[in-house]
C-alpha cells in the first residue's frame, strides 16, 4: 500500500455511503457535477477517433479546464477519497490522491486491469486479441511481443535510420507544398504524417496505402460507441489481412520486419498488435502539432530545438517539448482500470468490477501542487522525469500511464514526434497563426484548427 496521504476535508457535508465499509458514493448534485464536467468532454471529443468539431467547442469554452477545476472542488471536499459514482450498470470510482494513482498504475494488471468493460468494447471493433484488453493470462504472451518489436527500453529504435529518412522525405515534401500557399495546416500536415507512420509501421510499399489507414479509421469510428454500434467483422478482418501481407513481406527497417522476424507463440497474435501502434500514432499526430504550437510561440524555443538537430538522433529538448504538450493537453485524459478482486481504500472497499477512473489533466495541471502546471515546463522531463522513472514519491505526470501498462511504444513514438517537430523548424520558420502566451496556456487546444505561416529561414 502507497502511503497515506489523507487530509480532513473542508468541513462540508461528507458523501453518502454506499453500503457497510464501502467508498463512499458521492451525493446527487456532485455526480451530475462530475458527469458533466468531468467525464462528458472525452466522451464527447471522441473516445477513440477525435470529432474536429466538437474538440473545437472545448477549446473555445475551455472545459477542461472546468475539468480540472470540478476535480479540486471534489479533493478539497472529500479529501483524498476515492470517492465513488454510480451510472446504470456501472460502479465508477475517482481516483484524487497521488498515492492512489501510483497504487493503481504499480498494481496492473493485477488487481486493475486495463482491460476494462470500456476498451473491451470499443477496441473489439478492430483489435479484440490486442494486448490492452487482454486478460493477464493472455497479456503474458502478448505484452513481452510489443515491447520486443517495439523496444520499449531503448529511446532509440533500431530501425531509427529508416524512420529518419522516411521522416526527412515526407517533411521536406509536407514543406515543399506549403511553400505555394504560405501555410501549415492540420490536413496538409496529417496527410504527410500518416505517409511516415504507414512507412515506420509497414514499410515503404505501404507509402500511399491510404486504404488500410482509412479502413482502421472507419472501424474506429465505430469504436466511438462501444457496444451501442454492432461490429463490422468482414471490415475487420479484411483489414487484419492486408497487415498481415505486410508482415509477410517484412520489409527491411519496418515494425512489420520486427514482427516477422520476433519468436512468438500463436496466443500472442501478432497480427492483432499492430492496429493498436496505428491508433496511438493518431494520438501522437495532435501531440506532435500541439508542440509546434509551444515551439514556435516560445522564445527561443525554435532556436534551441533547431540546433539540437545537429546533434540526432536522441533530441532531449525535442522530446521535452513532446512530453510537455502531452502533460498540458493529454491525449489520453482517462486512463482506466477494473478491478479484479474486492480493493481496500482509507474511505473504504470497492467491490470487483468497479471502473476505477485516473483523469489525467487534473494531476498534470493542478497548480496547488504544481508550480509549473499552466507553463510550458520542457525542464521538468530534462531533469529524469520521464515516463517510468518517477517513484510513488514524485507527483504523477502520467502522458503515458505508467508502471506495469505504461505503453510500449513510447520511445518509437517519442522518437517520432521528436523528429518530425525537429525536421519542421529545421528547414523552415513557423510562426504560429494563434500565438500562445506560454506562461499561462489553456486547458484545452485543438490541433485541428492551429495553423502556421511557413517562410524561408533568415
Amino acid at each position: 500500500m502507497p502511503r497515506d496521504t489523507t487530509h480532513a476535508g473542508s468541513g462540508q457535508p461528507s458523501p453518502d455511503r454506499d453500503g457497510a465499509g464501502q467508498v463512499p458514493l458521492l451525493s446527487a448534485s456532485d455526480h451530475a457535477r462530475v458527469l458533466t464536467r468531468i467525464l462528458l468532454s472525452p466522451v464527447v471529443k471522441g473516445p477513440i477517433v477525435r470529432r474536429p468539431g466538437p474538440v473545437n467547442l472545448v477549446e473555445r469554452f475551455d472545459l477542461d479546464s472546468a475539468g480540472v477545476r470540478e476535480m479540486q472542488r471534489l479533493h478539497e471536499r472529500y479529501g483524498d477519497g476515492p470517492v465513488q459514482l454510480r451510472i446504470p450498470g456501472r460502479r465508477l470510482a475517482l481516483v484524487l490522491a497521488p498515492a492512489d494513482v501510483h497504487r493503481v498504475l504499480d498494481g496492473t494488471p493485477e488487481p486493475f486491469t486495463p482491460a476494462t468493460l470500456e476498451k473491451r468494447g470499443a477496441l473489439n471493433h478492430f483489435e479484440p486479441e490486442s494486448s490492452l484488453v487482454s486478460s493477464a493470462q493472455e497479456r503474458r504472451a502478448r505484452r513481452p511481443l510489443n515491447e520486443e518489436v517495439l523496444e520499449s527500453s531503448r529511446p532509440v529504435h533500431s530501425h531509427a535510420e529508416v524512420m529518419t529518412a522516411a521522416i526527412e522525405r515526407e517533411v521536406t515534401s509536407l514543406l515543399g507544398h506549403a511553400d505555394f500557399t504560405g501555410t501549415l495546416d492540420w490536413d496538409g500536415f496529417a496527410t504527410a504524417w500518416w505517409r511516415i507512420v504507414r512507412q515506420i509501421v509497414l514499410g515503404a510499399a505501404a507509402r500511399e496505402d491510404h486504404q488500410i489507414t482509412d479502413d482502421i479509421r472507419r472501424l474506429r469510428r465505430r469504436a466511438n460507441l462501444a457496444y451501442a454500434m454492432p461490429q463490422n467483422r468482414r471490415l475487420r478482418e479484411s483489414f487484419l489481412a492486408q497487415l498481415r501481407r505486410y508482415v509477410e513481406a517484412a520489409e527491411p527497417g519496418s515494425l512489420a520486419e520486427m514482427v516477422a522476424r520476433t519468436p512468438a507463440s500463436r496466443d500472442a497474435e501478432p497480427i492483432q498488435q499492430i492496429p493498436q501502434w496505428l491508433f496511438a500514432f493518431d494520438a501522437a499526430a495532435w501531440a506532435t502539432f500541439r508542440a509546434l504550437s509551444l515551439l514556435t510561440c516560445h522564445p527561443g524555443a525554435a532556436e534551441t530545438a533547431r540546433e539540437e538537430m545537429t546533434r540526432a538522433p536522441e533530441l532531449p529538448y525535442l522530446r521535452a517539448t513532446v512530453l510537455e504538450s502531452l502533460r498540458l493537453w493529454p491525449t489520453t485524459p482517462l486512463l482506466l482500470r477494473d478491478t479484479t478482486e474486492e480493493t481496500t481504500w482509507r474511505t473504504g472497499s470497492l467491490p470487483a468490477g468497479t471502473a476505477v477512473i485516473i483523469f489525467a489533466p487534473y494531476f498534470h495541471r493542478d497548480e496547488r501542487h504544481l508550480a509549473e502546471a499552466h507553463r510550458f515546463a520542457p525542464q521538468l522531463w530534462l531533469e529524469g522525469h520521464e515516463p517510468g522513472e518517477r517513484d510513488d514519491r514524485a507527483w504523477p505526470l502520467v502522458p503515458f500511464s505508467d508502471g506495469p501498462g505504461i505503453c510500449p511504444g513510447r520511445n518509437v513514438v517519442l522518437l517520432t514526434c521528436s523528429m518530425v517537430l525537429g525536421e519542421l523548424v529545421r528547414q523552415r520558420s513557423l510562426t504560429a497563426q494563434q500565438p500562445l502566451d506560454t506562461s499561462t496556456l489553456p486547458g484545452s487546444l485543438s490541433p485541428f484548427s492551429s495553423r502556421f505561416t511557413v517562410a524561408p529561414l533568415g
